[in-house]
């Protein structure tokens, strides 16, 4: 096992990698689980996959799940299941010094963490990532949100969470399109300020998502020590340093929007076409090589994930894809913040941008 510290003023924790954690899940935990009844929240498939597991290792530690199961998708981080999931905690008198337990990706990690963070002001919960994208993003760095009509993640907290297990054994269990998908947040890593784990990540990806093992622990390794070097250096986005860890999520969640935030388009989907996207809009504006651009393209789609945005078949223009993006969390003072590049680990923020000329460029990109 690795133990990654992210060390957050006054909150550090634990991430921890390796095999078998989910299966000494009340060993991982300790004296984080004070009561019998351990809260978890997780969805359908996870609880089929490793509920057994979670079950055997409290019962050994003398201890009972209380299972809070939603509906796997995207869908399910909306206002009426963190009704659901808060009340429910309520009534299982949980108290700010118990600990709640996300099981599942990122869609349970979101709702988990931000139900934790306003039920009683704040109450302590554990990341249990069972996806890649989940175990290299979404689980490390407090950000904890809900979907709204208006967008994704317009609703949420900082709100860290007290421990992470990243089991890479969850892993088998995924579908390979699952893989692919959060392995574009592998992949953003080496593109946002390291060239050297991108030539990795182009020598290393097919076989991590074919299932080589000692691959997928460096990636996921790698990519949260990355994490938490850029979340402890800027925890709430106030100096623009973590905002660098949305390159491609501003296109992405634009494309999400347009596709309902459904099965269509995964976001780890959405977010490898994003980077395509932001990389090609760079090198339009003759910021970046073109054959930069050209290289990432070819490593998105060599890992079997979207890289032409033609392949969604969206009914839509150019102006009103980019519409999308004024939802966006990182617009200020009505000016969009677009994550571009200035070559292959070179991303820089910048507000020059307009909504005029992003949608010119994607009116290009949908026509070919």
């Amino acid at each position: 096992m690795q133990i990654i510290p992210v060390d957050i003023a006054g909150h550090p924790y634990e991430v921890r990698v390796g095999h078998g954690l989910i299966a000494d899940l009340a060993g991982q935990c300790g004296a984080r689980l004070r009561k019998a009844t351990v809260p978890i929240i997780t969805d359908a498939n996870v609880h089929a996959a490793w509920g057994g597991a979670v079950e055997a290792s409290l019962a050994a530690a003398g201890k009972v799940p209380a299972w809070q199961i939603l509906p796997a998708g995207e869908a399910t981080k909306c206002w009426d299941n963190l009704i659901r999931v808060t009340d429910w905690l309520l009534a299982l008198e949980v108290e700010r010094g118990d600990h709640i337990i996300a099981l599942g990706g990122g869609v349970i990690g979101d709702l988990t963490g931000f139900a934790a963070a306003i039920l009683k002001r704040g109450c302590q919960f554990i990341q249990v990532p069972t996806t890649l994208l989940a175990q290299v993003d979404s689980s490390v760095g407090g950000k904890t949100a809900i979907n709204t009509p208006a967008g994704k993640n317009l609703v949420g907290a900082f709100h860290q969470p007290a421990l992470v297990l990243a089991d890479l054994d969850a892993l088998t269990t995924l579908p390979v399109r699952e893989l692919a998908a959060g392995y574009a947040e592998v992949i953003k890593y080496g593109l946002i300020d390291d060239p050297v784990f991108f030539d990795w990540c182009e020598a290393h990806g097919p076989a991590l998502i074919a299932g080589d093992v000692a691959a997928r622990h460096y990636a996921v390794a790698t990519s949260v020590a990355a994490k938490a070097r850029i979340v402890a250096a800027d925890e709430f986005e106030t100096t623009g340093l973590r905002a660098l860890l949305n390159l491609g999520h501003t296109f992405g969640h634009a494309l999400e929007a347009e596709t309902g935030f459904s099965s269509r388009l995964l976001h780890g989907e959405g977010v490898a076409l994003g980077m395509v996207l932001a990389a090609r809009f760079s090198a339009a504006r003759g910021l970046m090589p073109a054959a930069d651009a050209a290289r990432i393209a070819a490593h998105v789609a060599a890992v079997g994930l979207p890289a032409d945005v033609r392949t969604l078949g969206l009914n839509v223009t150019g102006a009103q894809l980019a519409a999308h993006m004024l939802h966006d969390k990182k617009v200020d003072a009505g000016r969009l913040a677009f994550l571009l590049l200035r070559g292959i680990g070179q991303t820089f923020l910048t507000k020059d941008v307009t909504l005029d000329e992003v949608s010119v460029f994607l009116a290009g990109a949908l026509q070919g």
